[in-house]
Protein backbone atom coordinates (compact mmCIF):
# COMPACT_ATOMS: atom_id res chain seq x y z
CA UNK A 1 0.00 0.00 0.00
CA UNK A 2 1.86 3.45 -1.04
CA UNK A 3 2.16 5.87 1.81
CA UNK A 4 0.44 8.99 2.05
CA UNK A 5 2.52 11.99 1.87
CA UNK A 6 2.29 14.00 4.91
CA UNK A 7 0.66 17.50 4.71
CA UNK A 8 4.35 19.21 4.88
CA UNK A 9 5.58 17.03 2.18
CA UNK A 10 2.63 17.55 -0.27
CA UNK A 11 2.79 21.64 0.52
CA UNK A 12 6.59 21.05 -0.73
CA UNK A 13 5.60 19.06 -3.72
CA UNK A 14 3.09 21.95 -4.03
CA UNK A 15 5.43 24.91 -4.17
CA UNK A 16 7.86 23.27 -6.13
CA UNK A 17 5.34 22.35 -9.14
CA UNK A 18 4.54 26.23 -8.70
CA UNK A 19 7.88 27.32 -9.03
CA UNK A 20 8.55 25.49 -12.22
CA UNK A 21 5.49 26.86 -14.32
CA UNK A 22 5.94 30.32 -12.33
CA UNK A 23 7.69 31.88 -15.14
CA UNK A 24 5.24 30.78 -17.74
CA UNK A 25 2.37 32.49 -15.23
CA UNK A 26 3.93 35.52 -14.69
CA UNK A 27 4.16 35.88 -18.73
CA UNK A 28 0.85 35.13 -18.97
CA UNK A 29 -0.40 37.60 -16.78
CA UNK A 30 2.12 40.29 -17.90
CA UNK A 31 0.98 40.28 -21.58
CA UNK A 32 -2.94 40.10 -20.88
CA UNK A 33 -2.31 43.19 -18.42
CA UNK A 34 0.29 45.03 -19.23
CA UNK A 35 1.75 45.71 -15.63
CA UNK A 36 4.11 43.72 -13.81
CA UNK A 37 3.16 44.43 -10.48
CA UNK A 38 -0.69 43.30 -11.09
CA UNK A 39 0.69 40.42 -12.90
CA UNK A 40 3.01 39.40 -9.53
CA UNK A 41 -0.54 39.71 -7.82
CA UNK A 42 -2.07 37.63 -9.90
CA UNK A 43 0.16 34.92 -9.68
CA UNK A 44 0.03 35.63 -6.26
CA UNK A 45 -3.41 34.57 -5.91
CA UNK A 46 -2.72 31.53 -8.49
CA UNK A 47 -0.68 30.68 -5.73
CA UNK A 48 -2.89 30.54 -3.17
CA UNK A 49 -5.68 28.92 -4.82
CA UNK A 50 -3.24 26.26 -5.86
CA UNK A 51 -2.44 25.72 -2.00
CA UNK A 52 -5.43 25.73 -0.47
CA UNK A 53 -7.57 23.71 -3.37
CA UNK A 54 -7.81 19.53 -3.31
CA UNK A 55 -4.31 18.95 -5.16
CA UNK A 56 -5.34 15.15 -5.45
CA UNK A 57 -7.69 15.84 -8.28
CA UNK A 58 -5.94 17.70 -10.76
CA UNK A 59 -4.56 15.57 -13.27
CA UNK A 60 -2.47 18.62 -15.08
CA UNK A 61 -0.92 20.85 -12.87
CA UNK A 62 1.00 23.07 -15.11
CA UNK A 63 -2.83 23.37 -17.09
CA UNK A 64 -4.94 23.90 -14.55
CA UNK A 65 -2.26 26.50 -12.89
CA UNK A 66 -2.33 28.11 -16.44
CA UNK A 67 -5.97 28.32 -16.29
CA UNK A 68 -6.41 29.90 -12.97
CA UNK A 69 -3.83 32.62 -13.68
CA UNK A 70 -5.06 33.45 -17.57
CA UNK A 71 -8.83 33.73 -16.01
CA UNK A 72 -7.78 36.02 -13.23
CA UNK A 73 -6.07 38.17 -15.90
CA UNK A 74 -8.98 38.50 -17.43
CA UNK A 75 -11.39 39.65 -14.96
CA UNK A 76 -9.08 42.07 -13.89
CA UNK A 77 -7.96 43.29 -17.13
CA UNK A 78 -11.61 44.03 -17.55
CA UNK A 79 -11.72 46.24 -14.31
CA UNK A 80 -8.23 47.86 -15.41
CA UNK A 81 -9.86 48.76 -18.37
CA UNK A 82 -12.21 51.09 -16.48
CA UNK A 83 -9.53 52.86 -14.14
CA UNK A 84 -7.60 53.08 -17.40
CA UNK A 85 -10.13 55.77 -18.68
CA UNK A 86 -9.51 57.78 -15.61
CA UNK A 87 -5.75 57.46 -15.89
CA UNK A 88 -4.17 61.01 -15.84
CA UNK A 89 -2.14 61.22 -19.27
CA UNK A 90 -1.76 58.37 -21.99
CA UNK A 91 -1.06 54.95 -20.47
CA UNK A 92 1.72 53.00 -21.33
CA UNK A 93 2.72 49.10 -20.25
CA UNK A 94 5.23 49.17 -16.96
CA UNK A 95 8.02 48.01 -18.58
CA UNK A 96 9.94 45.04 -17.61
CA UNK A 97 14.12 43.73 -17.70
CA UNK A 98 14.04 41.27 -20.02
CA UNK A 99 17.72 41.12 -20.10
CA UNK A 100 17.76 38.33 -17.59
CA UNK A 101 14.86 36.36 -19.26
CA UNK A 102 14.40 38.03 -22.48
CA UNK A 103 11.12 35.76 -23.94
CA UNK A 104 9.57 36.28 -20.36
CA UNK A 105 8.20 32.85 -19.35
CA UNK A 106 7.55 32.27 -23.01
CA UNK A 107 8.48 29.65 -25.68
CA UNK A 108 9.12 32.57 -27.88
CA UNK A 109 9.10 36.37 -27.21
CA UNK A 110 6.03 37.16 -28.92
CA UNK A 111 3.29 39.87 -27.61
CA UNK A 112 5.47 41.62 -25.59
CA UNK A 113 6.90 44.11 -27.39
CA UNK A 114 5.54 47.51 -26.77
CA UNK A 115 4.54 47.94 -29.75
CA UNK A 116 2.18 44.83 -29.97
CA UNK A 117 1.27 45.42 -26.11
CA UNK A 118 -0.46 48.88 -27.29
CA UNK A 119 -2.31 47.49 -29.74
CA UNK A 120 -3.59 44.44 -27.57
CA UNK A 121 -4.35 46.83 -24.96
CA UNK A 122 -7.58 47.86 -27.44
CA UNK A 123 -8.67 44.57 -27.33
CA UNK A 124 -11.60 42.57 -25.36
CA UNK A 125 -9.40 40.90 -22.32
CA UNK A 126 -10.79 37.46 -23.85
CA UNK A 127 -9.62 38.01 -27.20
CA UNK A 128 -6.55 39.34 -25.48
CA UNK A 129 -5.99 36.36 -23.81
CA UNK A 130 -6.65 34.03 -26.51
CA UNK A 131 -4.02 35.76 -28.56
CA UNK A 132 -1.07 35.56 -26.00
CA UNK A 133 -1.97 32.04 -24.88
CA UNK A 134 -1.72 30.62 -28.84
CA UNK A 135 0.90 33.40 -30.28
CA UNK A 136 3.30 33.31 -27.27
CA UNK A 137 2.96 30.21 -25.75
CA UNK A 138 1.80 28.11 -28.68
CA UNK A 139 -1.78 26.30 -26.50
CA UNK A 140 -3.75 23.76 -28.42
CA UNK A 141 -7.18 25.82 -29.51
CA UNK A 142 -9.04 23.03 -27.60
CA UNK A 143 -7.21 23.65 -24.71
CA UNK A 144 -7.21 27.76 -25.60
CA UNK A 145 -11.08 27.11 -25.42
CA UNK A 146 -11.68 25.10 -21.96
CA UNK A 147 -9.16 28.21 -20.17
CA UNK A 148 -11.40 31.16 -21.54
CA UNK A 149 -14.16 29.43 -21.43
CA UNK A 150 -15.44 29.28 -25.15
CA UNK A 151 -16.40 26.73 -27.85
CA UNK A 152 -12.77 25.85 -29.82
CA UNK A 153 -14.76 27.49 -33.13
CA UNK A 154 -14.44 30.64 -31.24
CA UNK A 155 -11.46 30.75 -29.27
CA UNK A 156 -9.95 30.04 -33.45
CA UNK A 157 -12.09 33.33 -34.22
CA UNK A 158 -11.21 35.21 -31.01
CA UNK A 159 -7.18 34.93 -32.40
CA UNK A 160 -8.04 35.17 -36.14
CA UNK A 161 -9.99 38.83 -34.94
CA UNK A 162 -6.74 39.78 -32.85
CA UNK A 163 -3.96 38.92 -35.63
CA UNK A 164 -5.74 40.84 -38.32
CA UNK A 165 -6.57 43.82 -35.82
CA UNK A 166 -2.68 43.92 -35.37
CA UNK A 167 -2.12 43.50 -38.92
CA UNK A 168 -4.11 45.93 -39.55
CA UNK A 169 -2.46 48.52 -37.84
CA UNK A 170 1.15 47.57 -37.88
CA UNK A 171 3.03 46.37 -40.75
CA UNK A 172 4.19 42.27 -39.77
CA UNK A 173 8.07 43.35 -41.07
CA UNK A 174 10.47 41.91 -38.22
CA UNK A 175 12.49 44.68 -36.31
CA UNK A 176 16.40 44.69 -36.63
CA UNK A 177 17.47 45.00 -32.89
CA UNK A 178 20.64 46.13 -33.93
CA UNK A 179 19.00 49.11 -36.04
CA UNK A 180 16.40 49.68 -33.40
CA UNK A 181 19.26 50.23 -30.49
CA UNK A 182 21.48 52.11 -33.77
CA UNK A 183 18.91 54.50 -34.00
CA UNK A 184 17.69 54.89 -30.01
CA UNK A 185 21.44 55.87 -29.52
CA UNK A 186 21.25 58.62 -32.18
CA UNK A 187 17.53 59.79 -31.27
CA UNK A 188 18.31 60.37 -27.43
CA UNK A 189 21.78 62.02 -28.72
CA UNK A 190 20.26 64.35 -31.08
CA UNK A 191 17.38 64.79 -28.21
CA UNK A 192 19.96 65.66 -25.62
CA UNK A 193 21.85 68.24 -28.05
CA UNK A 194 18.05 69.44 -29.27
CA UNK A 195 19.25 69.38 -32.79
CA UNK A 196 15.97 69.48 -34.99
CA UNK A 197 17.35 68.25 -37.90
CA UNK A 198 18.48 65.23 -37.07
CA UNK A 199 15.40 64.51 -35.25
CA UNK A 200 13.11 65.31 -37.87
CA UNK A 201 15.14 62.81 -40.30
CA UNK A 202 14.97 60.02 -37.81
CA UNK A 203 11.16 60.55 -37.83
CA UNK A 204 8.39 58.87 -39.79
CA UNK A 205 5.87 61.65 -40.49
CA UNK A 206 3.20 60.83 -38.23
CA UNK A 207 5.33 59.67 -35.44
CA UNK A 208 3.97 59.97 -31.81
CA UNK A 209 5.52 60.96 -28.02
CA UNK A 210 3.62 59.29 -25.40
CA UNK A 211 4.39 60.46 -22.32
CA UNK A 212 3.37 58.28 -19.19
CA UNK A 213 3.52 59.96 -16.00
CA UNK A 214 0.52 59.14 -14.43
CA UNK A 215 -0.41 62.65 -12.86
CA UNK A 216 2.59 61.94 -10.31
CA UNK A 217 5.45 64.01 -12.45
CA UNK A 218 5.62 66.49 -14.61
CA UNK A 219 4.90 65.03 -18.49
CA UNK A 220 2.38 65.97 -21.49
CA UNK A 221 -1.04 64.64 -20.76
CA UNK A 222 -1.66 64.33 -24.41
CA UNK A 223 0.22 62.28 -27.20
CA UNK A 224 2.11 64.87 -29.30
CA UNK A 225 2.42 63.95 -33.42
CA UNK A 226 4.15 64.69 -36.23
CA UNK A 227 7.56 65.21 -37.61
CA UNK A 228 8.39 68.82 -37.05
CA UNK A 229 5.64 69.06 -34.04
CA UNK A 230 7.35 66.16 -32.27
CA UNK A 231 11.07 67.42 -33.19
CA UNK A 232 10.13 70.96 -31.25
CA UNK A 233 8.43 69.20 -28.51
CA UNK A 234 11.62 67.56 -27.71
CA UNK A 235 14.14 70.76 -28.30
CA UNK A 236 11.87 73.02 -25.86
CA UNK A 237 13.00 70.62 -22.77
CA UNK A 238 16.19 69.27 -24.04
CA UNK A 239 18.25 71.91 -21.79
CA UNK A 240 16.30 70.69 -18.69
CA UNK A 241 15.01 67.05 -18.80
CA UNK A 242 18.87 65.81 -19.39
CA UNK A 243 20.39 67.95 -16.65
CA UNK A 244 22.40 66.37 -14.83
CA UNK A 245 21.36 63.20 -15.58
CA UNK A 246 22.74 59.98 -16.84
CA UNK A 247 21.67 57.63 -19.77
CA UNK A 248 22.52 53.81 -19.58
CA UNK A 249 21.78 51.13 -22.20
CA UNK A 250 18.99 48.87 -21.02
CA UNK A 251 16.85 46.20 -22.42
CA UNK A 252 13.21 46.26 -21.64
CA UNK A 253 10.14 44.05 -23.02
CA UNK A 254 12.89 42.21 -25.78
CA UNK A 255 13.65 45.55 -27.09
CA UNK A 256 16.76 48.30 -26.66
CA UNK A 257 15.97 50.82 -24.39
CA UNK A 258 17.34 53.42 -22.27
CA UNK A 259 17.11 54.56 -18.67
CA UNK A 260 17.34 58.10 -17.14
CA UNK A 261 18.87 57.99 -13.72
CA UNK A 262 19.16 61.04 -11.82
CA UNK A 263 20.58 61.16 -8.25
CA UNK A 264 20.76 57.69 -7.95
CA UNK A 265 17.02 57.05 -9.33
CA UNK A 266 15.62 55.98 -11.73
CA UNK A 267 13.25 58.88 -13.49
CA UNK A 268 12.20 57.43 -17.23
CA UNK A 269 12.51 54.46 -19.72
CA UNK A 270 12.60 55.73 -22.91
CA UNK A 271 12.37 52.91 -26.22
CA UNK A 272 11.16 53.68 -29.44
CA UNK A 273 9.19 51.87 -32.27
CA UNK A 274 10.32 51.52 -35.88
CA UNK A 275 7.92 51.61 -38.96
CA UNK A 276 10.02 51.27 -42.14
CA UNK A 277 13.07 52.25 -40.69
CA UNK A 278 11.74 55.31 -39.27
CA UNK A 279 10.73 56.25 -35.84
CA UNK A 280 7.08 55.98 -35.16
CA UNK A 281 6.11 55.68 -31.71
CA UNK A 282 8.52 57.14 -28.54
CA UNK A 283 7.59 56.24 -25.19
CA UNK A 284 8.44 57.51 -22.24
CA UNK A 285 7.67 55.90 -19.09
CA UNK A 286 7.53 58.22 -16.18
CA UNK A 287 5.57 57.43 -13.44
CA UNK A 288 7.60 56.21 -10.95
CA UNK A 289 5.59 53.64 -9.72
CA UNK A 290 6.56 51.39 -13.10
CA UNK A 291 9.90 52.05 -12.60
CA UNK A 292 10.21 50.60 -9.47
CA UNK A 293 11.26 47.07 -10.84
CA UNK A 294 14.19 48.58 -13.31
CA UNK A 295 18.19 48.82 -12.17
CA UNK A 296 19.77 51.62 -11.27
CA UNK A 297 22.66 50.46 -13.27
CA UNK A 298 26.41 50.69 -11.81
Amino acid sequence: MPVKPSPEDDLVDAAEVFARVRPRLFGIAYRVLGSASDAEDIVQDAWLRWQNYDRSSVQDPAAFLATTTTRLAINLAQSARARRETYIGPWLPEPVDTSADPTLGAERGEALGYAVLLLLEKLPPTERAAYVLREAFDYPYPQIAEIVQVSEANARQLVSRARKHLAAERPAAPVDPVEQRRLLDTFIAAAQSGDLTTLEGLFAADVVSYSDGGGVVRASRIPVQGRETVAKFIHAFADRFWVGATVRPIEVNGQPAVSVVRDGTVVAVTTITLVADRIDQILWIMNPEKLARIPVGL
